[in-house]
């Protein structure tokens, strides 16, 4: 196994040593689960973060209730903040994604580049927005999730949680990303959430 090569273009000399580091361990992770987890289980999570899913689901929530149209409101603009948020970060540092990557087709150009992760800031950003609107709008969102979905609702915020974080680390198992682009995306999809809370209810 050799050793991956930088990645980030022009990056100052202090961070080559943690780029070196980060690009070996995500490597070593990717090489490690590779034989071990079925692909179509990471596609799996892939495509279930995909903005190009997750919105219309959003959107749907937005349409079928209508005491639930105004909580869904901040996960519609709160998806159009994180690809604007991410594109431009991704503009910005232009960071190529990992050189094992599997084929992939970019559905924008900012998705050429690696750092940070979408799909991390995705369903953080999501995970994040839902627990917040659960724990101010507890009874809402409870007849809401028995009426639609039929389970438990603390169990299903755990479900989301689980989901969240299992789809942030595949990216990295995938091979899409390095790990401290996910974290970075982690951590941009958590103030998202906070964000899309705070200002974006109407």
């Amino acid at each position: 196994m050799g050793l991956p090569e930088t990645t980030t273009t022009s990056s100052p000399s202090f961070l080559k040593p943690l780029i070196t580091i980060d690009a070996s361990v995500s490597l070593f992770l990717h090489t490690l689960f590779k034989p071990i987890l079925p692909i179509f289980l990471l596609l799996l999570l892939e495509y279930s973060a995909d903005f190009r899913f997750s919105f219309p689901v959003s959107l749907s929530l937005f349409l079928a209730s209508p005491s639930f149209s105004s909580l869904s409101i901040p996960f519609i603009l709160g998806h159009f903040l994180d690809l604007a948020l991410i594109g431009l970060i991704k503009l910005t540092f232009r960071r190529t994604r990992p050189h094992y990557n599997p084929n992939m087709s970019p559905a924008v150009h900012a998705d050429n580049f690696s750092f940070p992760s979408g799909h991390a800031s995705r369903v953080m950003f999501l995970a994040t927005l839902f627990h917040l609107i659960y724990q101010n709008h507890g009874g809402l969102i409870s007849d809401f999730i028995l009426r639609w979905v039929k389970f438990e609702p603390g169990l299903f915020l755990f479900g989301v949680w689980v989901w969240a974080i299992l789809t942030a680390i595949s990216r990295v198992l995938l091979g899409r990303h390095f790990l401290s682009d996910v974290l970075a995306g982690a951590f941009v999809g958590v103030l998202e959430g906070i964000v899309a809370f705070r200002f974006l209810r109407f």
